[in-house]
């Protein structure tokens, strides 16, 4: 994925210095849902129809996206589906994420957990992940039943696994060796 890389870091590198500092985590939200549009195969596939122009995928995603798109989401996004890089968005939302965590000092963590958590539950494993990892995280929580019990959390390629799943991996291997 190196190429995809280094096709959508202009792409990031020209929104984010685009953006106003005070409308940055909106706009990292919006590329956000447009990256998970932008994922979608069929979406893809559509728009690399040599029978389809760059107005008909505009409107396909812009139809798709459940924000209304400001102007500078509309020109960005134009941009983009016209110079055929719609599938680098989603590596663009990483990267313009990348670029706004780097500003803030913060970075990035997925939670994967069996069951659903309260928010007393993911308080206390914020605070306990920040002292940890020694800044300070943007959570998200992803459910993963095959986990059993515990959390798996995620802060960039670091991988903190203390789940029932890992711990029964860890014996199996123990006890085959």
């Amino acid at each position: 994925m190196a190429e995809l890389a280094t096709i959508a870091r202009p792409y990031a590198d020209a929104l984010f210095k685009a953006t106003s500092q005070s409308d940055r985590a909106a706009t990292a939200d919006w590329l956000a849902e447009l990256a998970s549009v932008a994922a979608h195969p069929q979406l893809l596939q559509f728009a690399d129809n040599p029978k389809t122009n760059a107005q008909q995928v505009l409107d396909v995603v812009g139809g798709l996206v459940k924000q209304k798109p400001t102007a500078l989401a509309q020109n960005f996004l134009r941009t983009v589906i016209e110079n055929g890089r719609l599938a680098a968005l989603p590596e663009v939302a990483v990267q313009y994420r990348a670029h706004l965590n780097a500003l803030s000092g913060s970075s990035d963590a997925v939670v994967y957990s069996a069951f659903d958590m309260d928010a007393a539950a993911l308080a206390g494993i914020s605070d306990a992940l920040q002292k940890r990892f020694g800044r300070k995280l943007n959570l998200s929580v992803k459910i993963d039943p095959e986990l059993i019990g515990g959390v798996r959390v995620v802060v960039g390629d670091e991988v903190l696994d203390t789940s029932v799943k890992a711990r029964l991996d860890q014996m199996k291997v123990a006890l085959t060796a």
